[in-house]
């Protein structure tokens, strides 16, 4: 499938600028495909890249395959909790006594949330509230997956559990908390699930990067058996092993221990995520902006547009100039916070009034700059849903 500069002008022709949209077609393939790579195993959808409540239950009711939610925090989690969701793993640690306590609040009520955890700061705040409100609170125990090659750290810093006697000490440590309940193991490969390793024009680098990815997961899948068996001895059993994320789900599906693998960047399928040997997903989400000005032939100024997404700073962070093709970005601005101009000289005729349209670099970060997001399904908007933000919801 391929879509034209045409097909979406005419689609969004009556459309207040700017604007984003998920085309469904490209979206709801991305569904189905992301089934396909997990085969058997269970996939968790990644809220960060989603951040629309419509969105993630439309994929929820694809497939009992699709079960429960990873959240950024736990305010989201509360949140999401009280609109009627379940089974829902916060990523990250929550240490704040309130967030705690509303969480907390959720178990009473039969919910199932499940904090992260790798520090005895971690377990020492969530018993606490526990032991207050009288209930077991399920934590998630959060497993270093990164890999340390002479002069090289290849992984993210993430968790402290990076050795098999700091997992150890974590898991005897537990009987001290008896309000705390060891329901989960999660293990992120972000060395392989967010690093692309066939980025156009870096045949060298996307070489380094496939023989460290290899070697890495050689040792990711022995250390994640050599764990999930010792935990097994410290507790009767776990609700879930997870693992892994778009741009791993082969590697992770294959290991015997995971149950689950988490999902989000793929449904949208931000440009990051166009560099990958394995798989290729369809680009569901964009925005557009409107061109305001022309100030010499082939360039045209269009407003705002200059949405860059976190993490280290360079071009792959920038959004991709996507329709009409040929379009770029001028070197001393590119995309700019109240203007973006552009070069084009291409076969379309472009106007003042006219759109450009763009992709994001990562998925869900789109979202915190619109307050609803435009449906297009057959050439046609077909609704509107709301975003986090349109929500009112700023959870990070």
């Amino acid at each position: 499938m391929d879509r034209t500069y045409s097909y979406y002008k005419k689609a969004f022709k009556e459309q207040e600028k700017p604007f984003a949209y998920i085309d469904l077609e490209f979206f709801d393939y991305n569904v189905k495909d992301v089934l396909k790579r997990a085969k058997d195993k269970k996939v968790r959808i990644a809220s960060k890249s989603i951040r629309s409540v419509s969105l993630m239950k439309r994929i929820l009711d694809y497939s009992p395959q699709y079960q429960g939610i990873m959240c950024f925090t736990s305010p989201e989690a509360v949140w999401l909790s009280e609109l009627g969701f379940d089974d829902l793993l916060v990523a990250y640690p929550t240490f704040q006594n309130e967030h705690i306590k509303a969480v907390a609040h959720e178990v009473i009520k039969g919910k199932k949330i499940y904090l992260m955890t790798d520090k005895p700061e971690h377990l020492q705040q969530i018993n606490e509230i526990g032991k207050q409100l009288k209930v077991k609170i399920p934590i998630c125990m959060d497993l270093d997956m990164s890999s340390n090659f002479p002069g090289l750290y290849f992984g993210v810093h993430r968790s402290s559990l990076n050795s098999f006697f700091k997992v150890k000490k974590f898991l005897k440590s537990l009987s001290l908390y008896p309000y705390v309940e060891l329901k989960g193991v999660m293990g992120y490969e972000a060395q392989i699930a967010g690093v692309g390793n066939n980025v156009y024009g870096k045949k060298i680098k996307n070489s380094v990067i496939n023989m460290l990815q290899k070697t890495s997961i050689i040792e990711i899948v022995a250390r994640r058996k050599l764990v999930v068996n010792l935990v097994m001895e410290f507790v009767d059993s776990l609700d879930f092993v997870n693992g892994g994320g778009t741009g791993s789900i082969e590697m992770t599906r294959d290991e015997s221990q995971i149950t689950e693998i988490a999902v989000g960047s793929a449904f949208y399928n931000p440009t990051l995520f166009d560099n990958y040997n394995q798989f290729k997903h369809f680009p569901a989400a964009g925005y557009a902006i409107e061109i305001v000005r022309k100030p010499k032939p082939n360039v045209y100024t269009c407003l705002g547009g200059g949405y860059v997404a976190s993490g280290s700073m360079g071009p792959d962070k920038l959004p991709m100039l996507y329709l009409p093709k040929g379009c770029k970005f001028f070197p001393n601005e590119m995309a700019g916070e109240v203007q973006t101009p552009i070069y084009y000289k291409g076969k379309e005729s472009l106007n003042i009034g006219d759109p450009v349209f763009l992709r994001h670099s990562k998925a869900g970060e789109l979202c915190e700059r619109f307050n609803y997001l435009l449906l297009l399904q057959d050439g046609e908007i077909v609704d509107k849903v709301l975003t986090y933000r349109g929500d009112g919801k700023c959870f990070l």
